[in-house]
């Protein structure tokens, strides 16, 4: 009995963040009431409420669904599609084009819940951890490919990637992605050949 109500709860709860994703995506987090999440999951309410006990706790839930979701699809794809550091950096915009180019993409799912009115702290929340997440992959590849000044340009490729999906979003052109790359590359290849400046005059400085 306890193993049969354990997996009846689990499906429960994946009907209802199945319901959720979809219906907060695709219609705003304010929007959506709870008697629809329930009708679309197919669950009593109560099932709702034993399972995340508010509908903020069923936002912030959805929210790191996605996180995750970004997370493990873009690792994967940067570990198997490019070798380095360097060429990790100018991917990532690469992969942002495939979701744009899905048929249901509406932007970012935290931007769009951060932008309404009603949000609590577990919105907040999640999406600061999003974000310290979005940072630290540019951060992270900037470090490990040994571009000169990380920080610096960690900070544009975010602003890029930021922008790419505003405007794929709003401008419903997901090619955009292309140009993002552009930019990109021209950004880490500045870096990379300030880097090279800076060792070829240290090495003259030294032979002195």
């Amino acid at each position: 009995m306890a193993e049969e109500t354990t997996t009846t709860r689990a499906s429960a709860r994946d009907r209802l963040l199945a319901a959720a994703d979809e219906l907060f995506y695709a219609e705003g987090v304010s929007s959506v009431g709870i008697d629809q999440v329930i009708k679309k999951a197919g669950v009593a309410r109560a099932s709702l409420y034993n399972t995340f006990g508010s509908k903020e706790e069923l936002v912030g839930a959805y929210l790191r669904g996605r996180h995750t979701r970004t997370r493990e699809r873009m690792a994967r794809e940067l570990e198997s599609r490019y070798r380095t550091p360097r060429e990790r950096l100018t991917g990532v915009f690469e992969i942002q084009g495939q979701i744009f180019a899905e048929p249901d993409f509406r932007g970012c799912a935290f931007m769009c819940a951060s932008a309404e009115s009603d949000v609590g702290e577990t919105v907040e929340k999640a999406t600061e951890e999003f974000r310290l997440w979005v940072h630290s992959l540019f951060l992270d590849l900037a470090y490990a490919a040994g571009a000169a000044a990380p920080e610096v340009l960690a900070k544009q490729l975010v602003v890029i990637y930021d922008g790419a999906g505003i405007s794929a979003w709003l401008d419903h052109d997901p090619s955009v992605a292309k140009a993002a790359g552009s930019a990109a590359k021209a950004l880490v290849n500045a870096a990379f050949d300030a880097t090279t400046a800076a060792a070829v005059n240290y090495a003259g400085t030294t032979r002195r």
